[in-house]
């Protein structure tokens, strides 16, 4: 999708070239093999599993996951985030412990969240709102602070509390870039998630790709792949719509940064 909301039909054409290149080549050269299939084979197996219901009841436990971890780590990160803008103490005094914390890979953690929690949502939501409070408190912190200082002046002449600024003037001139940092997230949450269902969770997309690998099945497998790629664009896409919906051209501004 452009800025505009159109498709892209000019970046669609390497794609299609791909996957028209892929079903020649494996058509005519005879291959066989247990991990590539031709796309004609692929988009039966999509439409299968659409039609089943397999693919659907996949996707929504993956975005349960995606999205309950999103929400807990998201808005705790976002929330610190402003904090630690608007009070430079306490951004100094808890800068080594988050420049520490931050860069642990969030799959690593997973021993540690699977003794905690089990199998399911629980650990599901750990790792996915580790990863979803860092990157929302670090771009939560950057939106504030890069705040036009003139309206802090305003707030000043006004004599404004700090947190009557924060409300009132702060907060405002941050949402479009904090619903950036938001579209950033949701992102990550959805790779997290299916990354965490391959690994070790036994439920949704990641999981099912793993299940069709071992039944010998490349054609549901990258089947699945494709589906990912198509709820990531779907979702992309909607976020996008509502940015540009509720900021207009501020959100268009905040893209071109």
């Amino acid at each position: 999708m452009t800025a505009t909301g159109r498709l892209n039909w000019l970046g669609m054409i390497l794609p299609l070239a791909l996957v028209l290149g892929l079903e020649l080549w494996l058509r005519t050269a005879g291959i066989v093999t247990d991990i590539l299939a031709p796309p004609s084979q692929v988009i039966v197996a999509l439409i299968g599993g659409l039609l089943n219901g397999t693919i659907l009841a996949a996707t929504l436990k993956t975005l349960t996951g995606a999205f309950g971890g999103l929400l807990i780590g998201g808005s705790l990160g976002m929330l610190l985030g402003i904090v630690f803008a608007v009070v430079p103490v306490i951004d100094r005094a808890m800068e080594v412990t988050v420049e520490a914390l931050r860069p642990i890979p969030s799959v690593a953690l997973l021993p540690v969240a699977l003794m905690v929690f089990g199998f399911g949502y629980g650990m599901e939501f750990a790792i996915v709102g580790k990863s979803c409070f860092f990157l929302m408190l670090i771009l939560t912190r950057s939106a504030v602070r890069g705040v036009e200082p003139r309206l802090r002046e305003v707030a000043r002449a006004l004599r404004l509390s700090r947190a009557a600024t924060t409300w009132k003037i702060i907060l405002p001139a941050s949402l479009p870039r904090l619903f950036v940092a938001f579209r950033l997230a949701a992102s990550l949450s959805l790779v997290i998630s299916i990354t965490i269902e391959i690994a070790v969770n036994p439920q949704g997309l990641g999981y099912a790709i793993m299940t069709a690998q071992q039944a010998l099945r490349p054609d549901l497998m990258l089947a699945y792949f494709v589906w990912i790629g198509l709820v990531g664009l779907c979702l992309n896409a909607g976020l996008l719509l509502a940015q540009r919906t509720l900021f207009g051209r501020a959100a268009l501004t905040e893209e071109a940064r």
